[in-house]
């Protein structure tokens, strides 16, 4: 076995392969780029070296700085993990020069099975079945035209190369094909450099099914069984599930025959995956194989109890399979979900940093992080966060699971994909396992993010500010100070959400706030605070929120599997005067975070100008001085001078003169 294996990869698989040494005794180093000098893989390996800047193209995909790293490092084995450099010949060959092991097949199966015309000729070559198409070696377009009349349509145009729908076009009639066919040449050639495609008659309603594959270097391979991966968005998987609800024993065992077939006619050793449609009538067809890991592997890890990644290691050291494929069995339903920095419904990539990451608990759920609480998903590499895999002993127990999962997942500060994550669980033809590649074209999923936040978020947002961010930055000594006393005046707090500001008032009682929201009435208070938690009661019933502040002050709240972000309406300062200039609601008069009153400059009843200093209030170590957005009369002044104040709290009642 190795003693140390360099990780040539970043972020979620860079973490789950580190632990995977640990549990062998194997010492993992790191390599990284400038954007991940502080990368949670930098911080869990036991080094790291730099091998360039951000871009994956001048550090991840960079053979020589990776062999390098190895060496310098000290390592064995390097294991490429997926993505980047897992999938390329070269870098295996150039491993074994550098008397690297390279933990993945051989570089002639990864160059096999590289191209999907030579993938398709082996599968046809080992008796498995292929999409009816054309994959000649005339690339002319009357060729190709006379082929696509001889396939019918619809059909697919597809890149030969690479993958995740790069150079892929649906073609509905003859009229369209030159486009579509101009389209798919250009995307291939700028994503892979080779513009060569092949067309397949467009199968409708298909699932996508694919068969996990096992190979020693001693002339062993077996299958583990299937994950259905049919849940895309533009040829990117979200969900996986194993076992498939369209599966027989009978097609599983069948399938899986032909996977094994598949990597065997192609020389393949070391873990690797088998993709297939799957028609409705039961029909299935081989697509591609990829030659390394999955980012759904853990699927098949639930259920069948290995260890995929230690078995890639152990078989890399030269380790013979113990078992057989009589002794593969399959325990109960495994669903995994991608938690992605993107928007719902636009699919667009999100950035930023991550004010709260809190992965849900319990058995038989399993979290794949790359990221922790406070750090920063970047425009440079992919935006998944984490994968939230789900076991149990049958699939609507585990759809069930990951329902509860997905809605105690709290991640702030960003925008991510788990509202469509939580629309699909939720949705009752995903519960009945009418799946397809398809289905988020055929159904229309509710993913829009709250109109308006609820009384409960605003309140626990007030007794936030009120109780536990004095005591946090240490304002006081004591936060219930004498401006708050029993009786007396109520506290005005204001949030804005989505363009929206929300006021309401609290008053101190001996236990708790009373506060006033519109027209509802409610009494709360602090129950228990924690990293990241929140636990309120009001009016007697317990709420639990997570809760997080951005950079901006903005308080993150997540409450009954949605999140809000609640901003103090900026005050008006000195340096920003001149955007108050076009009226008066171009800038409040509140708190932007919990700070000290250091200074109060008007009287209540006094009439001051326009652009007037206010009031200065220091927070953040920092003095910001509120101005008169408008001429008005001082009304009321809420805070004395000296008193500690929460963020959002309206410092200065201005009337605007008439």
């Amino acid at each position: 076995m190795f003693t140390r294996i360099l990780i040539a990869n970043r972020g979620e698989i860079a973490v789950r392969i580190i632990r995977a040494c640990r549990e062998l005794g194997i010492s993992p180093v790191a390599v990284f780029s400038e954007a991940d000098a502080g990368a949670l893989h930098v911080r869990l390996a036991d080094a790291a070296y730099p091998i360039g800047p951000a871009a994956a193209t001048r550090s991840y995909l960079r053979i020589e700085a990776i062999i390098a790293a190895a060496r310098e490092l000290g390592a064995e084995a390097i294991h490429p993990g997926y993505g980047f450099l897992s999938e390329n010949a070269a870098f295996a060959r150039a491993c074994a020069e550098a008397g690297l092991v390279f933990i993945g097949p051989p570089p002639e199966a990864i160059e096999a099975m590289g191209g999907k015309i030579g993938a398709r000729r082996i599968a046809q070559a080992a008796g498995v079945p292929v999409v009816p198409g054309y994959d000649g070696a005339d690339q002319g377009e009357e060729r190709l035209l006379a082929e696509a009349r001889r396939i019918g349509f619809p059909l697919l145009i597809k890149a030969s190369a690479g993958g995740g729908g790069k150079g892929m076009r649906v073609v509905n009639d003859a009229d369209g094909f030159a486009a579509a066919l101009e389209g798919a040449r250009r995307e291939a050639r700028a994503a892979f450099g080779d513009d060569t495609v092949f067309l397949e008659r467009l199968l409708l309603r298909p699932r996508h099914v694919e068969i996990q594959v096992l190979a020693d270097a001693h002339g062993n391979v077996l299958h583990l069984g299937e994950r259905e991966c049919s849940i895309q968005r533009r040829h990117q998987k979200i969900l996986e599930e194993s076992p498939s609800p369209a599966l027989t024993p009978d097609l599983r065992a069948r399938m899986g025959d032909a996977a094994v077939r598949v990597a065997r006619a192609a020389g393949y050793v070391n873990a690797g995956t088998v993709e297939f449609m799957l028609d409705a009538t039961g029909q299935f067809y081989f697509l591609e194989m990829n030659t390394r890991l999955q980012v759904e592997h853990p699927v098949t890890e639930q259920v069948t109890g290995l260890d995929l990644v230690r078995w890639q290691i152990a078989i890399a050291a030269g380790a013979r399979l113990p078992f057989s494929q009589r002794d593969i069995s399959f325990r109960g339903h495994a669903i995994e979900a991608r938690l992605y920095a993107e928007d719902p419904v636009t699919y667009l990539p999100a950035v930023g940093r991550l004010a709260l990451l809190d992965p849900p608990q319990g058995p038989g759920v399993r979290v794949d992080a790359g990221l922790t609480t406070g750090d920063e998903v970047t425009v440079h590499y992919d935006p998944m966060i984490a994968k939230l895999v789900v076991h149990a002993e049958s699939r609507p127990a585990a759809v069930a699971r990951l329902r509860r999962a997905l809605d105690d997942f709290a991640v702030l500060g960003l925008t991510t994909n788990l509202p469509l994550l939580q629309a699909l669980a939720a949705h009752p033809a995903y519960a009945s396992g009418d799946t397809h590649t398809g289905f988020l074209g055929e159904h229309v999923l509710e993913v829009a993010p709250p109109a308006a936040p609820p009384s409960t978020v605003l309140i626990a947002a007030a007794l936030y500010e009120l109780q536990v961010a004095p005591r946090q930055h240490a304002l006081v000594s004591d936060p219930f100070a004498e401006r708050w006393r029993i009786g007396g005046s109520g506290v005005p707090l204001s949030f804005e959400h989505g363009g929206v500001t929300y006021r309401l008032s609290a008053q101190r009682q001996r236990e708790g706030w009373q506060f006033t929201l519109a027209d509802e009435r409610c009494h709360g208070q602090v129950r228990a605070t924690g990293p990241g938690e929140l636990v309120v009661d009001l009016d007697g019933r317990l709420e639990r929120l997570r809760v997080a502040r951005d950079h901006e002050g903005a308080i993150h709240l997540a409450w009954r599997g949605a999140s809000y972000r609640l901003a103090r309406p900026a005050p008006l300062s000195a340096d920003s005067a001149t955007r108050a200039r076009g009226g008066h609601n171009a800038a409040s008069l509140t708190a932007p975070m919990p700070g000290t009153l250091i200074k109060v400059l008007v009287g209540e009843g006094e009439s001051v100008r326009e652009g007037q200093p206010l009031v200065v209030l220091e927070a953040m170590k920092m003095e910001h001085t509120v101005i008169a957005p408008y001429a008005g009369v001082v009304r009321r002044l809420p805070y004395a001078q000296g008193a500690s104040v929460a963020g959002g709290a309206d410092l200065v009642d201005l009337a605007p003169l008439t």
